[in-house]
């Protein structure tokens, strides 16, 4: 039977897996850590608090519902989750609070009432994201951009009449700030480079295509948290045959001639047809391919942000707060440059709040909440992380309390922090980077590493810093990319 390594089990490489099993390979999944997910991890605090210890937000549920189908399994046997009424509450500094709601006319109304900002100007806004993504999203985010047959298909002719009003020429402040007069509304639009790691000051116009996924689909909540997504999928790869093996760090990609054969772990060798990296592209050539010829130029791309989370047991309700919950700055370009240009943190950063006792109520002891307080915050190159977590808790106390006219360093009952040391540390993104590189400039989705390497057959990639970028869907058509380009077993093949 045809073999497949696939090293890591982050959920690009769990749904790599899945996949490759479905086209009838042995899979075999090699991590380092003592268990699955990759950022998508869960872990407890003392007093029964719950917590999911990256990503929060869940968009596009289909391309989950997708693998278990692709399987020929429901959806709903493993995996159930919910479309949230509300997406974010947000809060600034002058006072003001918004409801973003799940409806896009809902959204609109609470716009114009709190913000002055005519219901009918974004509503027109949502309309054109949602034109222009389905017009580009099969083909710039569905198939790989380093591919002539890309280019040759019958999708371009519907992406092409579009290119032209993506934004691709501006930024994506400058669209914001010319759409809509109210700096809270460009604000609160602005935010969307942050699901990529990037500035609003320089990413691409493109980026305002975002809002679509949470205002035209919808935000969801998957059943028990988060964490619930890697764990129904594993389920799903052991059931079709996948062996993941943990606690074994892969140490090379063997190859033979320009062909990868396999990889080597401290336990063994193991051989493969197909060998597929959920490592951060940039460890994979330094550490795994010390020998092979490297794509510096890739390599060296700006990276994106990273996060410093404080994981907090908190002592009481707070009816108005939902799941997702945004404290704005008062000079959210001032932030950005702290972060992109000055390598630091902002001494009045954007604070995000994740409750999802809020959604899943054994997730904190009764009465009490777990929040998933999170800031963003440069790379690690070396600063002082041990300064600057104690220097952005105090700026995120001080800017909680005053918004929720609370003492909240008073009702802290439980505490961790993931700096990005522990974040590269804990899950091999250089240097902490979230997303892999940041999208800081027009070209940044062609500079992407692809998913496939021209210099080694059989070797694939897939994750957050390769081709369409991080988050959980993005990682999820990573793998459904790279698997597309891995022929079928053919009946009857051997290794």
């Amino acid at each position: 039977m045809a073999k497949a390594v696939v090293i890591g089990s982050g959920i690009g490489g769990i749904a790599a897996a899945i996949r490759l099993a479905v086209k009838g390979y042995a899979v075999t999944v090699l991590e380092a850590n003592a268990s699955f997910g990759g950022k998508m991890t869960q872990f407890t605090l003392p007093g029964d608090y719950r917590f999911d210890a990256g990503p929060s937000l869940f968009t596009l549920p289909q391309l989950v519902d997708d693998l278990f189908t692709l399987a020929g399994r429901t959806p709903k046997d493993y995996f159930r989750y919910q479309r949230l009424p509300v997406v974010t509450q947000y809060f600034w500094p002058d006072g003001t609070r918004l409801t973003a709601h799940a409806s896009a006319e809902a959204f609109a109304r609470e716009v114009e009432t709190k913000l002055g900002v005519p219901q009918d100007q974004l509503q027109r806004h949502l309309q054109k994201a949602a034109r222009l993504y389905q017009a580009t999203a099969h083909t710039f985010l569905h198939k790989s951009l380093h591919k002539l047959g890309t280019y040759l298909s019958t999708d371009v002719l519907k992406t092409l009449p579009a290119v032209p009003e993506l934004g691709l020429t501006t930024t994506m402040h400058a669209a914001n700030a010319r759409a809509f007069s109210d700096p809270r509304l460009v604000q609160l639009l602005d935010r969307y480079a942050t699901y990529n790691g990037s500035d609003p000051y320089q990413a691409p116009g493109t980026l305002n295509l975002i809002p679509h996924l949470e205002f035209n689909i919808g935000a969801f909540y998957p059943e028990g948290g988060i964490y619930a997504i890697a764990q129904s999928l594993v389920r799903l790869g052991e059931e079709l045959g996948v062996e993941f093996r943990y606690q074994e760090p892969v140490q090379e990609i063997l190859t033979q001639g320009s062909q990868a054969t396999g990889v080597k772990t401290a336990q063994g060798t193991y051989l493969a047809d197909v060998v597929v990296s959920n490592m951060d592209v940039v460890p994979t050539y330094r550490k795994l391919l010390p020998r092979q010829p490297a794509p510096e130029k890739t390599l060296r791309q700006p990276r994106s942000s990273s996060a410093l989370i404080y994981y907090w047991g908190i002592s009481r309700a707070f009816p108005e707060l939902d799941l997702h919950n945004i404290f704005f700055s008062q000079d959210y370009q001032q932030e950005f440059e702290h972060i992109f240009q000055k390598g630091t943190v902002s001494d009045d950063p954007t604070v995000y709040v994740n409750i999802t006792s809020k959604c899943t109520p054994a997730d904190a002891p009764p009465g009490h909440e777990n929040w998933f307080v999170m800031v963003n915050v440069p790379h690690n190159a070396g600063q002082d992380w041990d300064q600057l977590i104690q220097q952005t808790r105090q700026s995120v106390l001080r800017k909680v309390s005053q918004a929720l006219d609370v003492d909240l360093e008073a009702l802290i009952t439980a505490e961790k922090v993931w700096d990005p040391r522990g974040i590269e540390a804990d899950t091999s993104s250089f240097a902490g980077a979230l997303y892999g590189s940041s999208s800081n400039n027009r070209m940044a989705a062609f500079l992407r590493h692809p998913n496939f390497t021209g210099s080694l057959k059989g070797l694939y990639f897939v994750g957050g810093s390769v081709h369409p970028g991080g988050g959980i869907p993005l990682c999820l058509l990573s793998a459904k990319i790279a698997s597309d380009l891995v022929p079928a077993v053919a009946a009857g093949a051997s290794a």
